[in-house]
């Protein structure tokens, strides 16, 4: 959520900033919601002022020859007549303020000053590479006939069968590698770069969405669960670690937490992309990193957060590059973000694993999420962060078509045998 205060003060400027997001501010309406809620303040506090004078008449009236019982008789009717206007009025007052409050939440994060122009992916620019791809001997396949191939461990009509279309069910080795990859990007980041692992709910209700962003802007992304309470299947991790601060003051930053967890998202705008495979799945898992940071630290918390992920593609020798969103391709929440793309030969081109933002002080705004600021000594909004460390099912993709050998087999990565009972290949 913006600073209401920085759109109050110059929202001309705000909607500048916003162009590069793609994002038309409608100024006149804001001004319009502004005006409206000037004026019932104003009108609010004039009747408060009345009803104050009023309440001084007694003794007024008294002075001037009426009895007691008459001057408060005379005083009650004027301060009855006063509260039922006053009622009126904060009961409209609260829905320009609602209106008001629910426009500001449909407005994305001001994108940072580094992102560059742009309309979508194609105007990302890239940062750094790591590694080369694989040039293989042999006609390489791609996850999915690899799947086929190994016994059927990747097994995308029982999937079907199960739930629908974009589910998967994964067995033996295939299964066991994907366990592996998700326990090796656990630990390592709760062992070498200092994060604490926590266990958290899949199923949210309303204002964990609310606070991350989510909602109201993406509900038809979610999958909502019937009943007489807002919940819903949490869409990644971070909708519920980020709210474990929500309406909170810490006293110490930063802090880091990663989560491994089942996400869930409905694609509703993806009909008829990445159909093939398991590239975009309405169920899939992630290992998600997430940062508490004091405002003045957190562009260097990205840069970690991001060497964070890239260290476990770095880890698995898996070829990828990194690039910063330009604004037309910045999800709603950030500010600024990088994407890491890894090689998939099976498709023959760099494909998201993972996307790193820093959202500055938006979501902690919708959550009242603050810190105190030990050289002020005041209460003020942190800054959060999230990246996935990785997403475990397109890691696994870029495992099998990167480690693929021509007799249909793939070779266990190194620092994956340890997981795997020393396994060397799944065939």
């Amino acid at each position: 959520m913006l600073d209401p205060k920085l759109l109050r003060a110059n929202p001309e400027e705000i909607a500048e900033k916003l162009k590069i997001k793609g994002y038309e501010l409608d100024v006149a309406s804001f001004k319009s919601l502004e005006a409206r809620r000037k004026q019932s303040d104003v009108e609010t506090q004039s009747l408060r002022a009345e009803r104050k004078a009023a309440s001084k008449k007694i003794g007024q009236l008294v002075g001037s020859g009426m009895s007691v019982d008459e001057a408060k008789a005379e005083v009650n009717e004027t301060l009855s007549k006063i509260d039922q206007q006053l009622g009126e009025l904060e009961t409209v007052a609260s829905s320009i303020q609602l209106e008001l409050d629910n426009w500001i939440m449909a407005i994305p994060n001001l994108p940072d000053a580094e992102v560059p122009a742009g309309a979508d992916e194609d105007d990302n620019i890239e940062v750094s590479t790591y590694g080369e791809p694989k040039v293989f001997d042999f006609d390489v396949v791609d996850h999915v006939s690899l799947g086929e191939s190994i016994g059927n461990e990747l097994d995308f009509a029982a999937g079907a069968k199960l739930a629908g279309s974009r589910f998967a069910v994964m067995k033996g080795g295939i299964a066991r590698l994907h366990r592996a990859l998700a326990q090796f990007m656990l630990n390592t980041h709760v062992d070498q770069h200092g994060y604490t692992e926590v266990n958290v709910p899949v199923i949210v209700n309303a204002d964990s969405l609310r606070g991350t962003g989510q909602l109201p802007k993406f509900e038809e992304d979610l999958f909502k669960l019937q009943g007489d309470r807002s919940f819903y299947l949490a869409p990644t991790a971070e909708v519920p670690v980020t709210n474990l601060y929500r309406d909170e003051i810490v006293d110490t930053l930063p802090l880091k937490f990663t989560a491994h967890t089942a996400c869930f998202r409905s694609e509703a705008g993806s009909a008829g992309r990445d159909t093939r495979g398991m590239i975009r799945q309405h169920q899939f898992e992630k290992v998600e990193l997430i940062h508490f940071s004091a405002p003045a630290e957190s562009n260097n918390a990205l840069e970690e957060l991001t060497g964070h992920a890239e260290a476990i593609l770095q880890a698995l020798e898996l070829p990828y590059r990194k690039v910063i969103l330009c604004g037309g391709d910045l999800g709603f929440s950030a500010r600024k973000t990088y994407d890491l793309e890894v090689w998939l030969p099976g498709q023959a081109k760099f494909r998201e694993i993972s996307s790193c933002s820093n959202t500055g002080d938006f979501q902690s705004r919708r959550m009242k999420a603050r810190w105190k600021n030990p050289e002020t000594g005041k209460n003020e909004y942190l800054h959060t962060l999230n990246g996935s460390g990785l997403a475990v099912g397109r890691t696994l993709v870029a495992v099998l078509e990167n480690y693929q050998n021509a007799d249909g087999s793939v070779t266990v990565p190194e620092v994956l045998k340890p997981y795997m009972g020393g396994l060397e290949k799944i065939s």
